[in-house]
């Protein structure tokens, strides 16, 4: 399937309001299905970076003293542009990252409804203002200055609102880096950018994370970091703020458990929850239910059904409104999930899937096809993120047993459950080492709920009001209504 999305040839930074390059470098964007070069990419390096930071700085004093209301109206601007462009970003992405255009047009709403909701919290989003004998006590919250974000490529239009809204509401200034393997839609909203905001107040630089992002997180004008990517390279990002004792937020990887009780109501429709918990993103998402907990009541019931929608989901072209699973986002990832399936097949006992599957006109990708293998919680697959579409199948029966091994992974960023017991979601969610807890309803974010996790998946809290907090700092005034008695005759 063929579309004309229009394109650029060459994409620059924006840097002070305008495309530009320093650097001479360029890199290529690559279709991921098709291997056909989409467009040229400016390799931004530490010139351009110490040159949107320059730019950020100098445009922060006017923007964190533009009133807030203001400032929501510039959001709710930048949200009308995504709506119109909707269907043309939604092509885009598919080709940059390998997932359907109906996956990616929902990522696109969801950044929508995140630029609203900033635009929105922003306004009453205040410290307070407490009488004291002889005077006034008043906190007051001021945006930190300029903020250096960092994201990947999975979602590429989330992670952009997730990280652009909640910085501007609250009044900073930014400079964004994109992931070298998804950096076109993003560039592309640099167009309303560019138009909707004053110059140097959004900054993105596109380029690799050792050169570009590395510079970003070492700049000594740079006020906070925010990154969304691997617990690897967050453990390096954490280390850069505390080197210059600025904040960072960190948004890291996930193992999610997904518990099934043998008290579900419905078994067909749980099935297919599951499946969507563990596919969907091509199973590149942090939040996937890549660990599903069946209890032995139902065990061999569900897994057939299971296995049935899996050998059934579509492999196909990312651009086919018919697929339902698109390809990995590159090789290097291809082999990566081919390196995770070979495991599994040493240790772990192969349901369904388990190759790699060639789609006509689009051999170049690397599309898996659904996997599922029965194993038990030590395995290397059950343990570690595999960022594909592979799920592991655990069987349980003792309660207490299964809580351990759902909370027995480095990570907690999220959980699924599914009961139609009321106590026994409750005592679940209680007990689950998770930032996000799903009940009968897996991938169910719901705008002002905060995201984020525990453990290894990160510090700080998204998608919430209370993201607000993490983009700014409270200032003491106390005020005496004048000066105290004489202390010294």
């Amino acid at each position: 399937m063929k579309v004309d999305v229009g394109l650029a040839d060459h994409y620059e930074p924006l840097i002070g309001g305008k495309r530009m390059s320093i650097s001479t470098e360029a890199f290529d964007a690559v279709n991921a299905a098709t291997g056909a070069r989409l467009a040229t990419i400016t390799r931004g390096g530490a010139d351009d970076i110490n040159a949107a930071v320059a730019a950020a700085k100098s445009a922060f004093p006017g923007w964190a003293a533009t009133p807030v209301a203001q400032r929501s109206a510039l959001l709710h601007r930048l949200a009308d542009w995504v709506e119109e462009n909707i269907d043309r970003l939604a092509v885009i992405d598919a080709m940059d990252i390998g997932r359907t255009i109906g996956e990616t047009a929902i990522d696109h709403r969801i950044a929508i409804s995140q630029y609203r909701f900033f635009a929105a919290a922003a306004v009453t989003h205040t410290g307070w203002n407490n009488p004291v004998p002889g005077g006034w006590a008043i906190a007051k919250r001021e945006p930190l200055g300029v903020v250096g974000q960092i994201i990947p490529w999975n979602v590429p239009a989330i992670m952009t609102a997730f990280k652009l809204a909640p910085a501007l509401a609250a009044g900073n200034t930014l400079v964004l880096k994109p992931d070298e393997n998804a950096s076109l839609s993003t560039l592309e909203l640099c167009v309303a950018l560019a138009e909707i905001f004053p110059p140097g107040v959004v900054n993105v630089v596109p380029g690799m994370g050792t050169e570009a992002g590395a510079a970003l997180t070492a700049h000594p004008d740079v006020e906070k970091l925010a990154f969304t990517g691997s617990a690897e390279v967050g453990r390096i990002i954490a280390h850069a703020g505390a080197d210059r004792l600025v904040p960072v937020s960190l948004e890291l990887g996930g193992k999610s458990p997904n518990i099934v009780f043998p008290d579900i109501d419905d078994l067909d429709r749980v099935v297919d929850n599951a499946a969507f918990a563990a596919t969907y993103c091509n199973g590149q998402s942090c939040l996937a239910g890549t660990r599903l907990f069946l209890h032995d009541d139902l065990y061999d019931d569900f897994l057939s059904r299971l296995t049935g929608v899996f050998e059934r989901i579509t492999v196909g072209s990312p651009v086919d409104p018919a697929t339902r699973l698109g390809c990995l986002v590159s090789q290097t990832q291809g082999e990566r999930v081919l390196d995770f399936i070979a495991s599994g097949k040493e240790d772990s006992n192969l349901v369904t899937g388990g190759s790699r599957a060639t789609v006509p006109g689009s051999e170049a990708g690397w599309f898996i096809e659904p996997t599922v293998f029965e194993t038990d919680n030590t395995s290397r697959i059950a343990q570690q993120e595999i960022f594909g579409p592979v799920l592991s199948v655990i069987r349980w029966r003792d309660y207490d047993e299964m809580i351990e091994q759902a909370n027995g992974v480095d990570y907690g960023l999220a959980a699924g459950v599914y009961t139609s017991n009321l106590a026994h979601a409750m005592r679940t969610a209680d007990r689950l080492k998770a930032g996000s807890i799903w009940v009968n309803q897996y991938f169910n974010l719901v705008d002002g709920s905060p995201f984020g996790g525990y453990h290894g998946s990160g510090i700080g809290r998204e998608y919430c009001a209370e993201t607000l907090d993490m983009y700014t700092q409270l200032k003491s005034v106390v005020i005496a209504e004048q000066a105290p008695p004489p202390m010294f005759g």
